[in-house]
């Protein structure tokens, strides 16, 4: 493939801080558009008018949409804002490229929660399931998914990839695991007391490392051009682990004596015990398999928390 132009929305967030060098390794020559709400390329994918200008005048070979709300508990706070930006502004990016930037491919990177009441089986649960969303963040991006369906039938080029849990080095701490790597750091720097606070430990979740979450993207392009138009992949090791192993790891790298306690206010409703993805399609489709083992993650969210708590 030729060295592409690749626009990247929200690229100031977790993913795009990983993904942005990624791609340049990939892509030496390639022209990265990285855009966010913050920085030199602002951009609004609630307003309708400067995205048709947007790609209108840059014309990007690939869009990869990472923009929105990310976090469950977030989302959840305030609907109204998130199905603007989730799902409408999905659907907005989705109708400037087929109106003004035809020859772009779209990567949607939807998410594993758009399964929802389909985990409860417990199995690893193939592309094929059907989509049954439990929170606000999963329902606006089930709802981004097939809105961007109508718009592939008439003739919207899109992949939707559909990532499992990933964290790594510079997640925030509304996610599990940077979480409790941060209460770690923090008490061995003596900036908090030896006690953590915990929500529910016995769910269990399919997690990835955020240099495998790039890697997967990469590989969606390099193979876009190959694929069925609208194909939908999940992006997933197909283990489930339970939260409290992660914990239980995490604690066995620090020296210190740490007292775990159930915060209430942690604990999120789901109704779901075990939830992973079965990832053969994308190794298939992609050649990509996940590369990182979870300890490997672990140990280097925990390094990063580290060296946050001695600044």
């Amino acid at each position: 493939m030729a060295e592409p132009s690749i626009l990247v929305t929200g690229a100031a967030g977790f993913v795009g801080h990983h993904l942005l060098p990624a791609l340049k390794t990939a892509f030496p020559a390639s022209r990265l558009i990285p855009t966010s709400l913050a920085g030199d390329k602002r951009l609004d994918i609630t307003d309708q008018t400067a995205l048709a200008k947007f790609f209108a005048y840059e014309k990007p070979d690939f869009c990869i949409h990472l923009a929105g709300i990310s976090a469950v508990t977030t989302a959840g706070a305030d609907p109204a804002q998130s199905w603007a930006i989730n799902c409408h502004g999905a659907i907005n990016i989705g109708r400037a490229i087929l109106e003004h930037a035809p020859q772009t491919r779209l990567l949607f990177i939807s998410t594993g929660e758009v399964y929802g009441a389909s985990f409860k089986p417990g199995l690893p649960v193939r592309e094929t399931a059907p989509l049954a969303p439990m929170n606000t963040y999963a329902a606006t991006k089930a709802a981004a998914e097939m809105g961007l369906c109508a718009l592939a039938a008439i003739g919207l080029r899109v992949i939707r990839l559909r990532p499992f849990n990933h964290t790594g080095p510079c997640q925030r701490e509304d996610f599990v695991v940077p979480a409790f790597a941060a209460q770690i750091a923090r008490i061995e720097a003596n900036l908090a007391p030896p006690e953590m606070l915990v929500g529910n430990l016995e769910a269990e979740r399919d997690f990835l490392d955020i240099t495998d979450i790039c890697a997967a993207y990469i590989a969606a392009i390099r193979n876009f051009d190959t694929l069925p138009n609208n194909l939908a992949l999940n992006i997933s090791t197909g283990h489930a682990t339970r939260i409290g192993a992660i914990l239980e790891t995490l604690l066995a790298l620090t020296d210190k004596q740490i007292t775990v306690r159930q915060d209430p206010s942690r604990l999120r409703p789901s109704g779901i015990t075990r939830a992973a993805g079965d990832p053969s399609a994308a190794a298939d489709l992609l050649d990509w398999r996940p590369r990182k083992t979870l300890d490997e993650t672990i140990l280097s969210v925990l390094e990063d928390a580290r060296h946050k708590a001695a600044l």
